[in-house]
């Protein structure tokens, strides 16, 4: 039962550190162009070899 004591604490900070590390990156647009990527690689952006 004694072990509940730090388990709580210890998931309770990790819960927070992911709220912050995600309110971060939402904040730095980490999430603006989500099509970008997948678009990316239709583009053909190699020189043609001579």
């Amino acid at each position: 039962m004694s072990d509940f004591f730090y388990l709580i604490p210890i998931s309770l900070a990790l819960g927070l550190a992911g709220l912050v590390l995600f309110l971060w990156s939402l904040k730095n647009g980490q999430y603006e162009d989500m099509d970008g990527a997948s678009e990316r690689i239709l583009y053909d952006d190699d020189m043609p070899s001579q």
